[in-house]
């Protein structure tokens, strides 16, 4: 079934007053987040033009965890965010509201002298 087709028949079944059970709404908004975390980190990386490698040599970690991270492979701690955040020279943002997830990274300015 393509994803159109079921995303159509999902919301012909919320429509009609099906919901969700809980541990998958749960699990949905989980993944939700890890993905925009994913796409956040690859975005910062790819605007500093750094690859995995050179974006895991300044954050103390290996290029399998940036690659995992991006892939939204795996829930980072944060201590690990704080690392990113450090490497990436920004800070991290992260709004959490229901169904709205956003997380950004805003560049740290550098001072004129």
């Amino acid at each position: 079934m393509s994803h159109s087709r079921w995303k159509t028949l999902r919301e012909r079944k919320l429509a009609e007053g099906f919901t969700e059970p809980e541990d998958v709404a749960e699990a949905r908004r989980e993944i939700r987040l890890s993905m925009a975390l994913a796409q956040a980190v690859y975005d910062r990386r790819t605007e500093l033009g750094l690859t995995q490698s050179e974006l895991a040599a300044r954050a103390g970690l290996t290029q399998a965890k940036i690659s995992r991270i991006e892939g939204s492979d795996t829930v980072p701690t944060l201590p690990l965010l704080a690392k990113l955040a450090t490497a990436l020279d920004a800070t991290l943002n992260i709004a959490l509201d229901n169904d709205d997830t956003q997380v950004t990274f805003t560049a740290h300015r550098i001072d004129a002298a």
